[in-house]
């Protein structure tokens, strides 16, 4: 095996890990959103309230990534919120995980006016 392959696998290797260590079960993260986030948030992402807020926010397509380090953000209490503190309290990683992998999954779609 040449240097060169060497390198260009492992890179191409490494390319892949973020997306394996965040990648979550959509089953249980639809029913994750079900049962707990949809109150608020919508099953689609979209808030409930009927329009995004700083309250509630629409969380549709978010980047997973942001998701889960919000969520782990209001479980630790680095963001103090009364309602969204307390559900991620509830939370596992798993769970987090999951109903991040959810929201991040679905597909918006963009029209320009005509």
């Amino acid at each position: 095996m040449s240097k060169k392959f060497f390198i260009v696998s492992i890179l191409g290797i490494t390319c892949f890990i973020p997306n394996i260590l965040y990648s979550g079960d959509l089953r249980i993260g639809k029913e994750i959103a079900s049962t707990v986030c949809s109150v608020c948030h919508g099953l689609d992402g979209r808030a409930t309230t009927g329009g995004n807020s700083a309250i509630t926010p629409n969380i549709t397509a978010q980047q997973q990534d942001y998701l889960i380090a919000k969520l782990k953000d209001y479980r630790s209490g680095k963001i103090n919120h009364p309602q969204m503190s307390l559900i991620a309290q509830n939370l596992t990683n798993e769970d987090i995980k999951n109903v991040s992998e959810w929201y991040s999954k679905i597909k918006i779609e963009i029209t320009l006016p005509k």
